[in-house]
């Protein structure tokens, strides 16, 4: 019997130091893990180094527009040039693209209209040398004591009557395209002439014909036009809600997409006074040097118009990290430490951002350096 007790007494005393050792290795209860705010940033001493602090502050601003426009002709070095006189075009001795001067033929064409006009001249300047004549004979008659003051001064009125006339049919062959040399020659030597020549008027390009040989033409009717393209202009329509924020004297970029986006630099020399109704925008434009000939009219063109200049809360661009669609300037809190901070921002103009909100002026914030303090908040929080 002895040994089964001494049996049993060992079981339990096994039992007893199993359930001691099960209560030591019970772990105890963790303490809570203190929260982490994933939108500060604690740099360390290594990245530090690599952020440059700048304050927040108001500065002048000029926002830039961009609106569409176009290439066109300077209409001061632009003639459009119609026949002098009606008439039939006989010859046109212009081509498209040709460069021409003043007096520099382009057509010719038959007027029975100018002929008309060259033999009542004939007649009218005949007729002023008959009285002049007369009125000098009056005078030595007058002067003899032949005839009396009254029919001098009626040889007088006749001579004077006829010289006007004489003027006044001179005048109308100019009218009709006819030179005071071409007027003397024909008086000179009493030909007539119905063929009238079609000149230019400046130095440029034949940039557009619309005549033919055998046409019946008017005066009212754009034979021919011609332009110096050195200079062309660059339009462009801005928006009436923006038309304050232009000026003449402002600086332009002009970018041409033609051209491989050629960006060229001028002043506005010209600004609307009215709003079109039908487009409601003001009209604007520029004047281009083109020596060199590669701008051509009808060209697309984007105007870059830099806006008066206002006072604006403005922060560098490198200070701007775009995460999850948020832009998030990051400010200083303290040496070291960084708040990721969102921000609102307005226009931009060469690498200068408007903060519309989120800073105020004297915020100390990371004008360089900003995307690494990202990546160490974002590391944080995904860890």
């Amino acid at each position: 019997m002895m040994p089964r007790i001494s049996s049993t007494a060992t079981l339990i005393a096994l039992c007893l130091t199993l359930a001691a050792c099960g209560d030591k290795a019970k772990p105890q209860a963790e303490e809570p893990a203190k929260k982490v705010d994933p939108n500060v940033v604690i740099a360390p001493e290594a990245l530090r180094e690599r952020v440059k602090i700048g304050t927040v502050g108001v500065a002048p601003f000029s926002d830039v527009l961009r609106v569409p426009g176009l290439i066109d002709f300077d209409r001061q070095r632009m003639a459009r040039i119609g026949a002098p006189v009606t008439g039939r075009i006989t010859d046109i001795s212009a081509n498209l693209g040709q460069s021409v001067k003043p007096g520099d033929v382009l057509a010719r064409l038959h007027s029975t209209e100018l002929g008309s006009a060259q033999l009542a001249y004939l007649k009218a300047r005949a007729q002023a040398e008959l009285q002049q004549n007369n009125q000098t004979r009056a005078r030595q008659l007058f002067a003899a004591d032949v005839i009396g003051k009254a029919e001098l001064q009626r040889r007088e009125n006749e001579s004077a009557v006829a010289a006007a006339e004489s003027r006044a049919a001179a005048e109308q062959l100019k009218v009709l395209g006819m030179s005071s040399s071409a007027i003397a020659r024909m008086a000179q030597s009493g030909e007539i002439s119905s063929y009238a020549p079609v000149a230019s008027t400046l130095n440029g390009s034949v940039v557009e014909l619309k005549v033919s040989p055998g046409q019946v033409v008017q005066p009212a009717d754009a034979l021919f036009t011609v332009a110096d393209l050195s200079h062309v202009w660059a339009v462009a329509e801005v928006p009436e809600q923006q038309a304050d924020m232009v000026a003449v004297g402002q600086t332009v970029d002009i970018e041409v997409p033609a051209l491989g986006n050629l960006k060229l630099s001028g002043k506005l020399i010209y600004v609307g006074q009215i709003v079109d109704p039908a487009t409601r925008t003001v009209h604007v434009r520029t004047a281009i040097d083109n020596k060199d000939g590669r701008l051509k009219p009808a060209m697309l063109a984007t105007m870059l118009i830099a806006s008066r200049p206002t006072e604006q809360l403005v922060i560098p661009a490198a200070a701007v990290v775009r995460f999850e669609n948020v832009d998030l300037v990051y400010v200083e809190t303290q040496p070291g430490h960084f708040r990721a901070t969102k921000v609102k921002l307005g226009q931009s103009n060469n690498d200068t951002l408007v903060v519309a909100s989120g800073l105020k002026a004297g915020d100390r914030i990371a004008v360089d350096g900003a995307f690494h303090l990202n990546n160490q908040r974002t590391g944080i929080a995904q860890e």
